[in-house]
């Protein structure tokens, strides 16, 4: 009975050495990255609405933005010390298109992404108040989620975007700080 208890905590020995080397060799040269699955699709069409805004604003009068009235002028020295002489100093009206509201549009893969239609203002011409559409922009992600529940969102383009479906499984790069390098996820299956 001797001899075997020596002889069994050697192979227990040699057995937790051999699956420690085999996780340390598998986190080593094992695949990069974190597995993960593909939980939901989406897509948002965002459009920024700008209204046309009365700004009031001053400057040097021979400085003035194009479009600028109802000017009050008066004289003064330069506090900054840039012009020598005392110079014109203006007040002005300005009308400028401004950022006002954002609309959206948004749905899954079962919906046709379409633009949103907003209702806009209409003023008389000169006068502010009116809205135009401006700056458009269009989203299509994916829910990644990895075996304990971790989520990141990567945006695509819309050709990749279609070719995806729920249910798939990838390996997505993620450095120690938990972000995915989604540009550099591969479709390699799982």
């Amino acid at each position: 009975m001797r001899l075997e208890l020596p002889r069994l905590r050697v192979v227990v020995l040699a057995a937790m050495v051999a699956g420690a080397l085999a996780t340390v060799g598998w986190w080593a040269f094992g695949p990069a990255g974190v597995a993960v699955e593909l939980t939901q699709r989406s897509w948002r069409m965002e459009i920024i609405v700008e209204r046309l805004r009365l700004e009031s604003g001053s400057d040097w009068c021979d400085e003035l933005p194009e479009g600028a009235f109802d000017i009050s002028r008066r004289t003064i020295v330069d506090p900054t010390g840039k012009r020598t002489e005392p110079s014109e100093h203006c007040r002005y009206s300005l009308l400028a298109w401004r950022r006002s509201w954002i609309v959206k549009s948004e749905g899954g893969p079962d919906d046709r992404p379409d633009w949103p239609r907003p209702p806009l203002r209409i003023a008389p011409p000169g006068q502010p108040g009116s809205e135009r559409l401006g700056k458009r922009e269009a989203y299509f992600e994916i829910e990644l989620r990895d075996w304990e529940n971790h989520a990141w969102v990567c945006r695509l383009d819309p050709e990749h975007w279609k070719q995806l479906r729920v249910g798939m499984r990838f390996r997505i790069p993620v450095d120690r700080f938990g972000t995915a390098n989604c540009p550099a996820m591969y479709a390699s299956r799982l």
